[in-house]
């Protein structure tokens, strides 16, 4: 039975894997790396942005880079868990990807506590051969 689960789990992940071109493969990773570096409150996520990069929130906020520079710093929000459960589309056009995805999050937004189910659409542009966050817009998928 062990075998079983491990060939079945084995044969589902190389699937899933199979299913997806090397780019699009690249922009699920950044995309995973973008979650990780949020909920650590890490610097670095500046990296994953482009100078034009538009953050629009499930609340109707709008940030530019400034803006989210800015308010990530001062940790006006902070993210105790960012969990991905959903790859809905993913589509490619010459250097743009555009991505749609179910994340689950959780944190803190000047001190009151939040959890959220959210559908993101991510535009992810390729600069230099690499691959940058151009748009975010969030939804908040009601139960």
């Amino acid at each position: 039975m062990k075998y079983l689960v491990f060939i079945f789990f084995f044969f589902s992940i190389s699937a899933l894997s199979q299913s997806y071109s090397k780019h699009e493969k690249a922009v699920l990773s950044e995309a995973k790396r973008l979650d990780s570096l949020m909920q650590n409150n890490d610097d670095k996520i500046i990296d994953l942005l482009c100078s034009e990069v538009s953050f629009g929130h499930s609340n109707g906020w709008v940030q530019n880079l400034n803006d989210f520079k800015k308010d990530f710093s001062s940790k006006k929000v902070i993210y105790k868990e960012i969990r991905q459960s959903e790859v809905s589309e993913i589509k490619k056009l010459k250097n743009t990807i555009s991505l749609r995805r179910i994340i689950k999050v959780a944190g803190l937004y000047k001190n009151y506590d939040f959890e959220m189910k959210l559908a993101v659409l991510e535009i992810w542009i390729k600069k230099k051969s690499v691959w940058k966050l151009w748009s975010r817009q969030s939804v908040e998928i009601k139960p």
